[in-house]
């Protein structure tokens, strides 16, 4: 919300607060302010003219030659360049000594041998945003309404000086929408009181009610709908004064008619709608559902095409608005109008939110609808718009308002008590003290005898509903810096991490410390992308979204990897081919094509590397990554998290995976064995399919993690006795596993065999073309004695006789 300083001091005396220190004294008091705009940009010297000749430029086809008045003395001759200049006009002129926005400073010249004394401006040159004026004023030099004085400093009329201050108001805080609830924020921060706008009426004779009917046929949605008739008005530019508010504002101004009803809503944050009377079907207004296959033009010259679950207001036959969104063309105020149908209206947020959204239509009349409005001021902004356009169009209202729906509630009793007040602050605020807050709110208010209030919030507060908003509203006019530091009573609990967040945490340690940059991506995807990876979703369906931002983004993902592919890709399309990532995320499965239950969200861990692990340089060369740098990741995560005896892997062929390079990480449960995740290379189509070179990669599930994993450390002596190895290979079987063998030496040798490792595999024709020799390295320890060379003999000899035995395997010589 845009607040204008001059417009916010017609309602409340400012006197004394520049911008600045009111930005600062309505951010302390909880509405922070973002930014203090001064709308003049460096203008200085610039006056109103009127142009009174405008002639040819004897050596230059596209420059005019003009005399202007700006006020005493003599008319100065301008050259000007503008295709729009005429005379008759009313124009800024920058004279001689004149400054503009960037330090620009106006001199005598000569242009093509005229000498020229000045400029006639343009909206940009002074500053201002073109975009935000009348359409017909965004070309060429800038024309003020006729009746504007000559020789007024242009900052007078344009409103220059002057300051915005933008609210950056939370959802709670509607009230602030408006001008006259930014009043209310300053006066209670003020203690000053509040001004409100004079609105008088003279209603013609005739009786609104002969004119107009009014029927709400969802008076769930709709709870009150009022108009008023306005006959004979004459659509033209509104008063300049009216312009300059809206333009501070960010609104762009249209036509008189057009404009007061933004103004008002701008004044009073209810949001208006003019239509065109004569485009009503005999003045009847139905206020329903939209039906089946029903369509209508909005004012943007969009075809809508509107659902069953949409508010509209109709003629009784077709739609000529959008609840609370926007109007229809069909009922548009142009300059042929004549009569207006002047709504105001309390419209339910919810249903405005979800039509606004479904169609990708927001506007200032939404925004403010779906944060709540004051249901107190729909009459009397309907009021204040109708003698507006009486005042600035000419129009005759006629007598009396057509309404129908609920009363309109005024006011909500919230009862507080002062022991809790200073209970919750820690303060030790008086009755007074605190009935002088209520009394700056403007919240009428009884006291007991007890010390219990009983506080009347007014309806614009809607936000107050409860004792603690009440607790809430002291706080911040006692001044949050008023509030003392008290200790905390009684005894405290610590806080600490869940095991699922501390594993979560020590798995992100973990990666960045070993050079990989963590990723966040998107929980929606495109449909084509959850067909990838299917042993990772689990033939599970994708969960579809009910409003989705776009096809790319309907569904929820099924795996993490996806996204890393196209993360991947992305780097790789703007030359960097090397990455490194994970990322620590949900996806979403269910077995149901239509949801009757909520899908399941599971964690997982998701790593993706391609292209070099290690860069060049001069001491080495770079060192691509590959299965085996995958696959020790996780090995050492898997040490960290105190799972690594759980964890084993097997060989695997998922669809969209290497059928040579991957493997299933397998872990031992209280359930059994689990396969709780993949890891290994690429298919080599889903690689070039997005334009990758090798890729390695790794999804697991969570939460079998978080319950298997330990982060106790176990203390033991270190060895007192020597240890005694031996290295042994054996030729098997090519499809034999090094993870077989090593669980079969484990068993055969028992708890004496401290380590057992693979530290070669060798494969050659004199093997045989089925055959390799995989070569173990064991350690053998007691650990309270030595062993001598005869038992460590008698305990090879099992583990070779195991390995014979399982696997046919043969001692290499």
């Amino acid at each position: 919300m845009k607040v204008s300083y001059k417009w916010l001091n017609e309602y409340i005396d400012l006197d004394g607060y520049d911008g600045q220190r009111l930005a600062e004294l309505m951010t302390a008091g909880g509405i922070e302010i973002d930014v203090v705009e001064n709308r003049n940009k460096g203008v200085s010297g610039v006056v109103t003219g009127h142009v009174l000749t405008r002639e040819k430029h004897p050596d230059a086809d596209k420059l005019s030659v003009c005399t202007v008045d700006v006020g005493g003395g003599q008319p100065l001759q301008i050259v000007c360049g503008a295709k729009n200049v005429a005379a008759g006009q009313l124009v800024p002129v920058a004279t001689v000594g004149a400054k503009l926005p960037g330090d620009f400073a106006i001199k005598k010249a000569k242009l093509r041998g005229v000498e020229s004394q000045g400029m006639i401006c343009s909206a940009k040159e002074l500053g201002l945003n073109d975009k935000l004026l009348p359409k017909e004023q965004q070309e060429g030099i800038l024309v003020l309404p006729e009746g504007t004085p000559v020789g007024k400093p242009i900052q007078d009329v344009l409103a220059l000086d002057d300051e915005v201050l933008e609210l950056d108001l939370t959802p709670n805080r509607s009230d602030c929408l408006s001008m006259l609830g930014a009043a209310y924020e300053v006066g209670a921060l003020t203690g000053r009181p509040v001004k409100l706008p004079e609105t008088r009426i003279n209603g013609a004779a005739e009786h609104a009610e002969g004119r107009l009917s009014i029927e709400i046929e969802a008076p769930e949605l709709c709870s009150h709908y009022a108009a008023r008739y306005i006959k004979g008005v004459k659509i033209g530019p509104s008063p300049q004064w009216i312009q300059n508010r809206l333009i501070a504002a960010g609104v762009r101004p249209i036509s008189n008619v057009v404009d007061i009803t933004n103004f008002v809503m701008l004044e009073y944050g209810q949001p208006l709608h003019a239509f065109d009377a004569g485009k009503v079907s005999g003045g009847r207004i139905v206020v329903r559902l939209a039906r089946e296959g029903e369509t209508m033009l909005t004012l943007d010259g969009q075809e809508r095409k509107l659902e069953p679950n949409m508010l509209v207001i109709t003629d009784g036959q077709q739609p000529i608005a959008l609840a609370g969104v926007m109007g229809g063309a069909n009922s548009e105020v142009t300059a042929d109008t004549v009569d207006i149908l002047l709504e105001s209206a309390r419209f339910e947020g919810g249903t405005v939110r979800k039509t606004s959204r479904r169609l990708g239509l927001r506007s200032e009349s939404s925004l403010r609808f779906e944060k709540g409005v004051d249901p107190a001021r729909v009459i009397p902004a309907l009021d204040r718009a109708a003698a507006l356009m009486a005042q600035y169009a000419d129009g005759h209202v006629l007598d009396g308002i057509v309404q129908a729906g609920a009363p309109l509630p005024h006011q909500t009793a919230v009862q507080v008590s002062l022991q809790k007040i200073n209970r919750y602050l820690g303060t030790d605020l008086s009755k007074l003290e605190t009935e002088t807050i209520f009394g700056r709110l403007q919240f009428s208010f009884e006291l007991s005898p007890d010390g219990v209030f009983t506080v009347q919030v007014p309806s614009r507060r809607g936000d107050i509903t409860r004792d603690v908003d009440l607790i809430e509203e002291v706080a911040r006019l006692h001044g949050y810096d008023e509030i003392p530091t008290t200790p905390i009573e009684g005894e405290t609990t610590p806080g600490a991490l869940t095991k699922p967040q501390a594993v979560r945490r020590e798995l992100r340690r973990q990666l960045t410390s070993a050079g990989l940059n963590e990723v966040v991506s998107y929980s929606f995807t495109h449909p084509g992308r959850t067909v990838l990876f299917p042993a990772l979703s689990g033939g599970s369906q994708p969960v579809r979204l009910a409003m989705p931002m776009s096809e790319d983004r309907s569904v929820l993902r099924t795996s993490l990897l996806p996204q890393l592919l196209e993360t991947a890709a992305y780097n790789r399309n703007r030359k960097n081919d090397d990455a490194a990532i994970f990322e620590i995320g949900s996806v979403f499965h269910t077995d149901e094509e239509k949801l009757t239950r909520l899908p399941h969200e599971k964690h997982r861990l998701a790593v993706l590397l391609t292209g070099n692990r290690i860069s060049a340089a001069w001491n080495r060369k770079a060192e691509a990554a590959d299965f085996y740098v995958v696959k020790g990741m996780f090995e050492s995560l898997a040490e960290k998290l105190g799972v690594e005896r759980l964890i084993s892997y097997e060989a695997a062929q998922p669809a969209d995976m290497h059928p040579g390079r991957t493997a299933a990480v397998v872990l031992e449960t209280e359930r059994g064995r689990e396969t709780i995740g993949y890891l290994g290379q690429l298919h080599p189509d889903v690689q070039l399919a997005h334009d990758l070179g090798d890729v390695f990669v790794l999804e697991v599930e969570l939460e079998p993690l978080y319950d298997a994993a330990d982060f106790s450390i176990a203390y033991r002596p270190l060895p007192r006795y020597p240890a005694i190895q031996r290295d042994i290979a054996v030729v098997v079987d090519r499809q034999a596993e090094a993870g077989k063998l090593l669980e079969a030496a484990g068993s055969a040798a028992g708890g004496l065999l401290e380590s057992v490792r693979v530290f070669d595999v060798f494969t050659g024709e004199r093997l045989g073309t089925d055959k390799k020799s995989v070569a173990l390295s064991l350690v053998y320890r007691h650990p309270e004695r030595t062993l001598t060379d005869e038992e460590a003999a008698e305990l090879h000899g099992r583990v070779v006789q195991k390995l014979e035995q399982s696997f046919g395997a043969e001692l290499r010589k």
